[in-house]
């Protein structure tokens, strides 16, 4: 099992009015992505795109 966050930026929703800076999409693509991750993938790590963070 592996455990990690995902950090999808400022989506455009009904949320917030649709007022985000990237679609639906764009922010669903980092939780796809960790969702498909391989076997010796990471874990216990938060992800924003590509990029790990920090915290």
């Amino acid at each position: 099992m592996k455990i990690n966050g995902a950090a999808p930026g400022h989506v455009a929703t009904d949320f917030n009015d649709f007022r985000g800076t990237r679609t639906p999409d764009e922010g669903a693509a980092v939780a796809v992505r960790l969702a498909t991750l391989p076997a010796d993938g990471a874990t216990g790590a938060v992800f924003e795109d590509d990029t790990q963070l920090a915290w």
